[in-house]
């Protein structure tokens, strides 16, 4: 495959970004940053309409950005995602995926199966299902970027996040597999897997009280660097979204 046949890496100020998960944490401050490198326009999805529109105050009121209410764990409702977001900006260029459901580690054997097959499909399933709604459209134009965020639980075996880690591992397989396939296309597909993330509501949910506090006061107390912060995932994402990466897909990164 001759790469000199491949459409040119789409510069920022060029690139319409699809941020699921957008109204908080990583997914928020990536919007910031990605406004800060003069992306083109930058659509903003959300389950909750009030975060949205605190999100868009937070952000500026920036004309280049837009939000949509949606639920990225159902196939309907991606494809109506991604149909409004073509309509409002005229395409996707780039998609992240940083939903986090409301879910806390715990034993296995805590667990009853109604709440491990709902686990999964919260986990699992929604950069699956909205990357499979924005594909077509990558690959009819012969370019596209795709950032999915899972978490180093999908690497390391932890007691506490069985079901998580499945999940998580799903993600990570799932991203270095479509960026095999679509790599044909000129759409490249990265994975994030952080750890703890400081100062996002994840990050302090989980640190709160019970097993999960016990477990991320462990993870926390031995990152000889320091927690990760949601600026530093967000600078990652900006640089996987820019020509600078491109020639970089299926990787995975901490």
């Amino acid at each position: 495959m001759d790469p000199s046949t491949f459409p040119a890496a789409k510069a920022l100020n060029h690139s319409r970004v699809l941020i699921v998960g957008g109204t908080s944490g990583v997914g928020l401050e990536t919007a910031r940053q990605l406004l800060e490198a003069d992306a083109a326009h930058i659509v903003v999805v959300g389950r909750n309409a009030e975060r949205g529109a605190a999100a868009l105050a937070q952000l500026g009121a920036d004309k280049r950005v837009t939000f949509i209410a949606g639920d990225s764990g159902q196939a309907a409702e991606t494809v109506r995602i991604a149909d409004e977001a073509v309509q409002s900006t005229g395409g996707i260029d780039v998609r992240v995926n940083s939903t986090v459901p409301d879910i806390l580690p715990g034993l296995f054997h805590t667990l009853s199966a109604d709440t491990i097959g709902q686990m999964l499909q919260q986990l699992a399933l929604p950069p699956m299902l909205m990357c499979s709604a924005v594909l077509p459209l990558m690959r009819e134009q012969r370019s596209g970027v795709t950032v999915n965020i899972a978490s180093d639980a999908g690497k390391s075996a932890t007691p506490g996040e069985s079901v998580i880690g499945s999940a998580m591992a799903a993600i990570i397989m799932f991203s270095r597999t479509l960026a095999m396939e679509a790599k044909r296309d000129s759409v490249r597909v990265n994975v994030l897997t952080p750890s703890l993330i400081h100062g996002t509501a994840t990050g302090e949910r989980v640190l709160k009280e019970g097993f999960s506090a016990k477990l991320f006061g462990k993870a926390a107390s031995m990152a000889s660097l320091g927690v990760a912060e949601a600026s530093n995932l967000a600078a990652l994402i900006v640089y996987l979204a820019s020509p600078a990466a491109r020639r970089l897909t299926g990787r995975q990164s901490a």
